[in-house]
């Protein structure tokens, strides 16, 4: 079983800059796609940033150019670069690994962008 934790959230002003990451812990195997999704008040959950099994990301158009995603199997962490942040970006982010046969979730961090 995977477990996650998110860290790295937090207040920033509007045109600044946060880097979340995801520590993984557990058995890494059989990995459809891993990454990080978001919420806001009142809406659905939605992806952000996604990496495939092939590594190859894929970014939401709203988060496109501004939002980088890597892994770092080292450390085994999936991080999110988050430059130029807008107001629309507050939510809480939440980090996602998808397996042949399992989802795993993280309790989520709080990125607040104030105007």
């Amino acid at each position: 079983q995977v477990q996650l934790e998110e860290s790295g959230g937090g207040l920033v002003q509007a045109g600044g800059s946060l880097r979340l990451s995801c520590a993984v812990s557990g058995s890494i195997s059989r990995v459809i796609r891993m990454g990080w999704y978001r919420q806001a008040p009142g809406k659905q959950r939605e992806p952000v940033a996604l990496i495939s099994s092939d590594g190859s990301p894929n970014y939401a158009d709203s988060v496109k150019g501004r939002f980088t995603i890597s892994r770092d199997s080292a450390k085994s962490t999936i991080d999110l670069q988050m430059n130029s942040l807008k107001p629309e970006d507050t939510a809480v982010y939440y980090c996602r690994v998808l397996q042949i046969g399992a989802s795993s979730w993280g309790q989520g961090t709080q990125v607040t962008v104030s105007s």
